[in-house]
């Protein structure tokens, strides 16, 4: 967040003239000046279907339901996750939706969906992107994130979480981007914001990318970086050095980001134009 203590009158005018958006646009500039990359595209879904369709099955499956333990996905969320093709879809002009919506299912007041390459596609290292136009409204979570695939396993948070994209719906100028791992899990997750000055995500796409290495991830928002987190910022083991594979859902309520009232609308949808990985 900008330090206005640290700027004279004259840059504060400067930067509202310019019209700066974001808040960590401040004295940090030289973590900006990145060392030249140069990625190769690894695997993607442009989602160009030219009709309503479920997504690419070679490329994507469903989590259905309420979590392995009846509870929520462990968050407490109030969603029926459903394959349904009014709920996940291409669109026909380019993009994904996934929609929430507030229909009793299977003893659940709302249903959404969450899909993920799971068992089809997997990395460890690389860039990690997808152009997303996200929805709002209290107790809406829309999320872009990555698990380890030995989930199965281990179980979480020991497989590793790697959140690229998380929104508190009643927070739509703000994202997070977050680690879970062994003892750095939950509310003691290794996070950072960026948040919008005089804009909201909901009102347009974004990118949301991540690029991870043996010994740090960085995130991104529109080509920004605003968070570093190292292997050594963690205070326990370090897991990111596994393939993972991708999810993508929009959650209702949760822990995370509190639950609907009367000023959440529905239906809720989320706009995904591209997903891509690079090596």
């Amino acid at each position: 967040m900008i330090n206005f203590k640290s700027y004279n009158i004259l840059t504060y005018i400067i930067l509202l003239s310019i019209g700066c958006t974001f808040i960590t646009c401040s004295k940090d500039g030289e973590g900006q000046k990145l060392p030249k990359r140069e990625w190769t595209i690894a695997w993607s879904d442009e989602f160009n279907d030219n009709l309503v369709a479920s997504p690419d099955v070679s490329k994507w499956s469903f989590n259905i339901g309420v979590g392995p333990n009846n509870d929520g996905w462990g968050n407490q969320e109030l969603q029926y996750y459903t394959d349904r093709l009014d709920v996940v879809s291409t669109d026909g002009k380019g993009n994904l939706r996934i929609v929430a919506k507030k229909e009793n299912l299977n003893n659940r007041e709302f249903i959404s969906g969450r899909i993920m390459t799971k068992g089809k596609f997997s990395q460890k290292y690389g860039k990690i992107e997808a152009r997303i136009k996200t929805p709002s409204g209290p107790g809406i979570w829309p999320a872009f994130w990555l698990l380890g695939n030995n989930i199965d396993t281990v179980q979480w948070p020991n497989c590793g979480e790697i959140d690229i994209m998380e929104q508190k719906g009643n927070q739509p100028n703000t994202v997070f981007g977050s680690l879970h791992g062994p003892g750095y899990s939950g509310g003691n997750s290794k996070s950072g914001t960026y948040s919008l000055m005089n804009d909201r995500f909901d009102n347009d796409f974004h990118i949301y990318a991540v690029e991870w290495y043996e010994d740090r991830i960085d995130y991104f928002v529109d080509g920004y970086l605003y968070n570093r987190i190292n292997k050594t910022d963690v205070s326990g083991k370090w897991v990111f050095d596994q393939p993972f594979f991708i999810i993508l859902n929009v959650a209702v309520g949760g822990n995370f980001v509190g639950f609907p009232n009367v000023n959440t609308a529905f239906p809720q949808t989320m706009q995904v134009d591209y997903v891509r990985v690079y090596k």
